[in-house]
């Protein structure tokens, strides 16, 4: 031994052994447990650091590969396992000092462009993290505070670098996997993570330095500079490659950060340099009789020395360094406040006093110029000087001003009282440079502005018109970013004057910017909705005499400065003015006979002044116009003599006083409609107010004196409609002018405001002329002309900005008003006007565009289109109320498809006279009823059909049909109901498609099966109509029976389908058993000769052709010689197995639908059971002969088992519910024997191999059928039957080839089963039963595998428990129901463990467990397993489940707490904690899955956690409606609530309805308990809860005690 520790000593320090094998036999002696060196691990840490110092000072020589050995050696022996196992020991192991100034140098080199380093920088770093990781070995590092604070400078650059260079590098230059070149791709992960591990290791030494002074000249020299600049880059960078990893970004740039801002804070902001900051920044008192502070000790100047460093311009990118230190300087103010400005509480202000003027300091280093610095007030000064990046300043001066907000830095009070208002004079001058050098471009102004707002309004107050002007009536910025932040910045400037009862002095300035002078055609939209929104709020909690003040400033504002020069630039002015009025008046409240005199008599001289400016503006621009249309002519001679630059000029005034004229017009139209509205809203309401309506007071009309009152009115509206009043330059037509649309929307506003007034007054309804009046009334308001030119050249218009009606939008507004008054003039209407109607309601949704007209329209009609608007219309119920207009939209859409059907000249129509044409003849035969009840008898008997519609007919008539499912066919009267389904029965049963298949067009056959689908569907629902029995009157119910599936079959048996199991395929047959169902109950409950049609109908269905062609389409399905086999007896009918389907789904709807009727009375049991008997005895033969020809075997048979199973179902059932024919005749069937063969056959097919769910459930619905009848007709097979069915459903429900879907599809049928079997079933027979459910619950099968066996018993359970059961049997199993209930637990303890298991076994079990809670109320009376279920809810896993399995786990374990809520109350007051905590889990979960996630908060994912969070709602309310438990506990709910709300961001659809759960809680404290959730919570929680607590008292709480009031006690 000493010879091998002797040999390797001697050969390490040997000079004449290679380096090479000094370094193999160096990892040879720490790898093998042969070389026993004392001390081997210091030994060999010596030799290596002692290596490498010697190379890097030239004292001995080797290669570069040698070098990066020595290295990678270091790092190996510094991870190792045994080296770590031998520290943790305690023993002492050290490294040489000198080898911190070798990995100094090395990271430098990294840090430097220049040539590549001789060592890797990941293994540098990796030795670095070996170092850091043990404190025994970090003490070379810890020992000297400047050298751990170079080496953390040194590695905040080269993380710096990295993220510059990086991001800056074209991605093909990034290194890529594999690639050798480049970087290793976790070598930037490892710069942040060791770079974690320094920050906290130098934070804890920084914590353990005495001297604050040296601290901060550390910081502050090698420190601060690359702190900063890290930070800007990991907040502000975008992922790059350089950041691989995603947990780089939300969780190890969060803890750099974080480390970062703790440095700076404790190195910057001590407590022992509180007075050197003093000394500094607050200026000292004259009278105090003092100079300074005395000779404190401290740095001089620290914010100084601090803006320097952050000034200077070498340490980043040029680009880069006002980002930087703007966000720095954010950064630097946070941290004071935290350090110094959070003990200003209460009396003392000087804390808050210095970080005021800290940020004095701050703001002259974003380059705003604030003037002399040191000055106590800052002056604006006179220099250019800005910032380099407007945008940047702007966002960091919202940063900080909005911690001042939040910090309450600033008290009015004490600053007036105490500080000579210091900080409101700073904050004005800053005010001065926002609006001195306006940037209405950047969003961060305006928030600026807000909150300088929020901070105090008399900041703002004596530049109010400046603010009013640059961001709101002049911010003429498009983005829609901008649009946001100014919309904004006005509402808050309108709540706060509105808080401070001072808007009227806004609205004084408002009028007054807006009167400025200035280009009003480029200045935007003075109102917009969201700022009409606010202002309808405000308006509400303003008093009813300031709102009326703001009209009366409005109207002086006009009067005074516009009207004495309205012929200018003002009639914008003065159309912004009424628009302002407009949104006043239609906001404030009204009067009511409740307002006190003086207010009535202020607003009725408002209402007075405004009329009069009326009358004023039109009779100005009368007087105008005349002079206008005279001068022209007086001048004819000098008009010949004008040059063409004098003929240039006049055309621009002419053109300037149409705009003139035309806004002007506006205004004033504006003005009478809205004084029009207001004045009868102040008459309805308030009787002390008196209209103004008189004829002392004319306004737009002329009238004689002597007139009453009642006939002024009508007399008003006669001449308003003639033309008397107005002249025609008043008039509008927007068809043929774009500049009157406002206008003539403004006159029809008017006339129909004029029509209620007439309306209201039942003295002139009782005038013989008032029905023509009103009617040309109605005629002007609907336009005939305009609306069908404006339907025409409907065109796309996109969404504008300005509030009014242009040309574009004109037609959607006319139609909108057209369709909004139709109750009020549809009495009026001819029959003309109501066709115009119809046609355009029809019109506008068979030409409806992909992208629809949405351009803005005023608050009536909001963004529509006029096929939006018709949609509406047809849709409403309404409009079924005005039985004329509904008629002419039937009879528009009738006449539509006539119209389509009369597109193909050649018709076999029989007519009754002799026409000239072919045309002719059919348009008889399709308008005249009776005809078309002849073509459809005659249709029924032959194949020869009387039009060949083409694909363009087609579709044109699918598209009609579309618009007739909209119809209510209540609302349809007898005549036109009956034309139209007579018109759509001659459709379907004498209309075919072309034979041939165009070249380009769909195949004929899929469409023809389509066509026939819509069609029967639109029949059926008109089979509901409540007038149908005039239909019935015209042709018999037999006859459509007959008529309609004769032409189906006539259709289906030419072929061309490839099966009948495709879709189209499948709803014509479903819609033709609709039809069926329908129209025989329509016969039987209307009893139309019942015995008769369904007589007729039946000898139909079963007579001897069609048996005959049944029998013949088998035989040609099962020969396969022969393709069709025709029969003679019926050469109409198709033979193909589409046609035999057809007809069994006939048969067998018929006999179901007739079965179901049984029981209203014996003569019609008696005809209905042997209209049963004949349809069974046909379809028996038939089976039995599909049967025996084994057609279903065929693959090519595509009836399918599922279809055959559903019709013997329908026989067997059938035959249970006949009447028989002799009352004491024992209950029998002629097809005994077929239903035993096919019950034997499906309980050898039912669960062999996988089979369709359509298979299944008719095999299930024919067990419970067939069981029945076992059961009535006894024996002793009924107990073999009971135990055979009940195996059969335990292995089907335990089938590994089904799915949970599938067995939730399957359960209906399960259940009804079940139902049958335990009906009547004996004490042994359950027994069975519960023994099977006993044996299935054997928790031992989840561990063997046999999960399928559980899950079956946990459904049959669930199934089980909502069955009706005998009273022996319910109280057998509600005795066993608590081993069944913990048998659940522990299954659902079980499989929440295995995440395969737990949504395939958990959800159904608690699903099962959850159901058994909810029969068993009352039943089960021991609390404890109800505290077993609460238990297992704990144990339920919804964690990392995606969005449907989530949503299902979260249902379940919810609906397991309702029923536990609901049904068993009283276990709550000894469970009350365990159901709080099963419910905390599910909103900390939903408000973890809630929270907003950018693209994905939309879609079917963001649906399913929408559905939750109602969910929550429901049970907050449930909660809080058991007060009486849960009272103690509501505000450690509301607690739970706000602390997790405090971590996430909720989107705000989940949000609404948790907050609305919340308050029901928040309903049941009471004030002790917000006091002690105010004290009690944590800072960030309380203000959390503080803004929720704001909420709650201002909507749901006002609202609560609101509806309180109008309880009854």
């Amino acid at each position: 031994m000493a010879a091998i520790y002797s040999g390797i000593h001697l050969k390490l320090k040997s000079p004449g052994t290679p380096w090479e094998n000094k370094l193999k036999l160096a990892r040879f002696a720490f790898i093998s447990p042969q070389c026993l060196l004392p001390n081997k691990e210091q030994v060999l840490l010596d030799w290596t650091t002692h290596a490498l110092t010697g190379f890097y000072n030239k004292k001995v020589e080797f290669s570069l590969s040698v070098l990066k050995g020595l290295w990678c050696y270091l790092d190996d022996l510094l991870h190792s396992k045994k080296l770590r196992s031998l520290l943790s020991q305690g023993k002492n192991i050290t490294l040489k000092l000198n080898v911190k100034q070798a990995l100094l140098d090395r990271l430098q080199e990294s840090v430097c462009d220049g040539p590549e380093p001789s060592v890797s920088l990941s293994t540098l770093l990796s030795v670095c993290k070996g170092i850091l990781s043990s404190p025994t070995l970090s003490s070379i590092l810890t020992t000297k505070y400047e050298l751990l604070a170079e080496l953390m400078a040194k590695l905040c650059c080269l993380a710096c670098h990295k993220l510059q260079r990086r991001a800056s590098a074209p991605p093909a230059l990034t290194s890529k996997p594999g690639s050798e070149s480049g970087p290793s791709q976790d070598e930037p992960m490892i710069v942040f993570e060791v770079l974690l591990q320094v920050l906290s290791c130098y934070l804890s030494v920084q914590r353990q330095q005495v001297n604050v002074h040296r601290v901060f000249t550390v910081v502050t020299n090698q420190l601060l500079q690359p702190m900063v600049l890290l930070r800007h880059l990991l907040t502000s960078a975008e992922p790059t490659p350089s950041l691989p990893s995603p947990r780089l970004r939300p969780q190890l740039s969060r803890d750099i950060r974080g480390k970062i801002d703790l440095i700076l804070q404790l190195a910057l902001f001590p407590t022992e340099q509180l007075s050197s900051y003093k000394e500094e920044l607050v200026p000292v008192k004259v009278d105090s009789g003092k100079i300074g502070p005395g000779g404190a000790k401290g740095l001089a100047k620290p914010l100084k020395t601090i803006l320097t460093k952050l000034g200077a311009i070498d340490y980043c990118e040029p680009h880069l360094h006002y980002s930087v230190k703007t966000n720095a300087l954010s950064l630097l103010f946070k941290l004071c406040w935290d350090s110094y400005g959070k003990s200003g509480t209460g009396v003392n202000e000087e804390p808050r006093m210095l970080c005021f003027h800290f940020l004095t300091q701050l703001v002259p280093a974003l380059d705003l110029d604030l003037g002399t610095a040191s000055s106590v007030v800052p002056r604006p000064s006179d220099k250019t000087t800005q910032p380099e990046s407007w945008s940047q300043a702007l966002l960091t001066l919202e940063t900080l001003l909005n911690q001042v907000l939040s910090s309450d830095i600033y008290n009015v009070a004490a600053d007036r009282i105490r500080h000579g208002e210091v900080q409101l004079l700073f904050y004005r001058v800053l005010v001065q440079i926002l609006f001195s050098h306006a940037q209405q471009s950047i969003p961060a102004w305006y928030r600026c502005l807000k909150v300088l707002l929020g901070l105090n309004h008399l900041i703002l107050e004596p530049e109010l018109d400046q603010l009013l002007s640059l961001a709101w009536v002049d911010s003429d910025c498009m983005d829609s970013r901008v649009q946001r932040a100014r919309q904004l910045l006005v509402c808050n400037l309108l709540q706060t004057y509105t808080k401070l009862h001072q808007l009227p002095r806004l609205f004084t300035e408002l009028v007054s910017v807006v009167c400025w002078p200035a280009s009003d055609h480029l200045r935007p939209t003075l109102l917009t909705d969201e700022i009409c929104t606010s202002i309808k709020t405000c308006l509400l909690d303003t008093s009813a005499s300031q709102a009326t003040e703001i009209c009366a400033l409005t109207l002086e504002s006009i009067n005074r400065y516009i009207l004495p020069d309205l012929r200018s630039d003002a009639s914008l002015k003065l159309l912004s003015h009424s628009q302002l009025l407009h949104a006043v008046l239609f906001s404030l409240k009204t009067l009511d006979n409740a307002s006190p005199v003086p207010l009535v008599r202020q607003t009725t001289k408002l209402m007075g002044d405004m009329r009069q400016l009326v009358d004023t503006l039109l009779q100005q621009v009368t007087s105008e116009s005349t002079q206008m249309d005279i001068d022209p002519g007086a001048n004819d001679d000098q008009n010949t003599s004008r040059t063409k630059k004098s003929k240039h000029k006049s055309g621009q005034d002419t053109e300037l006083y149409a705009q003139w004229k035309q806004k002007t017009i506006e205004a004033a139209l504006l003005l009478r409609y809205t004084w029009v509205e207001v004045d009868a809203l102040f008459h309805i309401h308030c009787s002390k107010y008196t209209s103004l309506e008189s004829p002392q007071s004319p306004a737009l009309s002329k009238t004689d004196d002597q007139e009453l009152p009642s006939t002024l009115v009508l007399s008003r509206l006669k001449e308003f409609l003639s033309g008397e009043v107005l002249p025609d330059m008043f008039l509008p037509f927007p068809s043929k002018s774009s500049d009157s649309t406002t206008s003539g929307w403004l006159l029809k506003l008017l006339a129909l405001q004029q029509f209620k007034k007439v309306l209201l007054d039942s003295h002139l309804l009782a005038n013989p002329e008032t029905a023509a009046i009103l009617s040309t009334a109605a005629q002007f308001i609907l336009s005939k002309e305009e609306l069908l030119a404006s339907l025409e050249k409907e065109q796309e218009a996109d969404r504008e900005t300005e509030k009014s009606v242009s040309p574009n939008s004109y037609p959607v507004a006319h139609w909108y008003l057209v369709t909004s008054s139709l109750p009020l003039i549809a009495s009026y209407l001819s029959v003309g006007d109501e066709g115009c109607v119809a046609d355009v309601v029809l019109s506008s949704l068979l030409s409806r565009r992909t992208k629809e007209n949405t351009e803005w329209l005023p608050v009536l009609c909001g963004s529509q289109s006029i096929s939006a608007i018709s949609s509406q219309l047809l849709q409403s119920h309404f409009y079924v109320e005005l039985p004329s207009l509904y008629s002419s939209t039937v009879k528009s859409l009738t006449q539509r498809i006539i119209r389509v059907l009369q597109m193909f000249p050649e018709t076999n129509l029989p007519t009754k006279g002799s026409p000239s044409s072919q045309l002719d003849k059919a348009s008889q035969a399709l308008v005249n009823v009776e005809t078309l009840v002849e073509v459809i008898l005659r249709s029924s008997q032959s194949t020869e059909a009387s039009i060949v519609l083409s694909h363009a007919q087609t579709q044109e008539l699918l598209n009609l049909m579309n618009l007739t499912a909209n119809l209510n066919p209540d609302g349809i009267n007898a005549e036109d109901l009956t034309h139209l389904f007579l018109l759509l029965l001659f459709v379907l049963t004498s209309t075919t498609s072309p034979p041939e298949v165009t070249v380009g067009e769909p195949d004929n056959r899929e469409n023809d099966t389509l066509f026939m689908g819509k069609l029967l569907s639109l029949l059926t629902g008109l089979l509901e109509g409540s007038h149908f029995q005039s239909v019935l009157k015209q042709i018999h119910g037999s006859s459509i029976l007959e008529a309609v599936v004769s032409s189906i079959l006539t259709r289906s048996g030419k072929g061309g389908r490839s099966s009948t199991g495709d879709n189209g395929w499948v709803d014509l047959v479903k819609a033709v058993q609709g039809f069926i169902k329908s129209l025989v109950q329509c016969i039987i409950i209307r009893n139309s000769s019942v015995r008769l049609n369904l007589d007729q109908f039946t000898s139909y269905l079963a007579s001897n052709k069609i048996a005959g062609m049944q029998l013949e389409a088998i035989s040609a399905q099962t020969d396969p010689n022969k393709s069709k086999v025709s029969v003679p007896e019926s050469p109409e009918l198709g033979t193909d197995i589409f046609s035999l389907q057809l007809l069994l789904a006939s048969l067998t709807s018929f006999s179901k639908t007739m079965a179901r009727c049984l029981g209203r009375s014996k003569p019609l049991d008696q005809t209905l059971s042997e209209m049963i008997r004949k349809t069974t005895a046909a379809l028996g033969p038939i089976i039995e002969t599909i049967l025996k020809s084994q057609v279903v075997s065929q693959p090519a048979s595509v009836l399918g088992q599922a279809f055959l199973v559903e019709v013997v179902t329908v026989m067997l059932q059938c035959d249970l519910s006949v009447v028989p024919v002799d009352p004491g005749e024992e209950p029998s069937s002629a097809h005994t024997p077929l239903y035993h063969s096919f019950c034997q056959q499906i309980f050898k097919e039912i669960h062999s191999a996988p089979r369709p769910k359509d298979f299944l459930l008719s095999s299930l619905r024919f067990l419970s059928a067939f069981y029945c009848m076992v059961k009535r007709n006894g024996g002793e097979e009924v107990n073999e039957l009971f135990t055979r069915m009940l195996q059969t459903v335990f292995t089907l429900l335990a089938a590994d080839w089904l799915s949970l879907s599938d067995l939730c599809g399957l359960e209906p049928a399960v259940e009804e089963l079940l139902g049958h079997l335990l009906d009547g079933s004996t004490t042994g027979q359950f027994n069975l039963l519960l023994l099977l459910i006993r044996e299935g619950l054997d928790s031992g099968k989840l561990g063997a595998g046999s999960y399928k066996e559980v899950l079956s018993a946990v459904m049959t359970t669930k199934l089980l428990s909502r069955c009706n059961l005998p009273q022996a049997c319910s109280r057998a199993l509600w005795l066993i129901a608590p081993q069944i209930i913990s048998s659940m637990v522990f299954i659902v303890r079980s499989s929440s463990q295995d995440m395969t298991q737990a949504q395939a076994l958990t959800v159904p079990t608690l699903t099962s467990m959850t159901s058994l809670l909810n029969q068993g109320k009352g039943l089960i009376s021991s609390p404890h397993h109800v505290t077993l279920v609460l238990a297992a809810l704990q144990l339920v896993p919804l964690e990392r489940l995606a969005p449907p399995a989530y949503q299902s786990t979260f249902h379940a374990v919810h609906e397991a707490l309702f029923a536990i809520i609901s049904c068993h109350p009283q276990v709550l007051v000894s469970t009350a904690p365990s159901f709080l905590t099963v419910f905390y889990r599910l909103v900390a979960s939903i408000m973890h899955e809630g929270r907003q996630k950018g693209d994905s908060d939309t879609g079917p994912d963001g649906e399913v956690y929408l559905q939750c969070s109602m969910l929550l709602e429901r049970m907050y309310t449930h909660i809080a409606a058991s007060a009486e438990v849960f009272t103690n506990f509501a505000p450690f709910i509301v607690s739970q609530y706000v602390t997790e709300l405090q971590k996430v961001t909720l989107r705000p659809d989940v949000k609404l309805h948790l907050t609305e759960g919340i308050y029901q809680l928040m309903d049941l404290c009471i004030e002790r308990d917000i006091k002690f959730l105010t004290a009690g919570l944590q800072p960030g929680v309380r203000e959390v809860f503080n803004e929720l607590y704001a909420s709650y008292s201002h909507y749901h709480k006002a609202q609560r005690q609101g509806e309180d009031k109008y309880t009854a006690a």
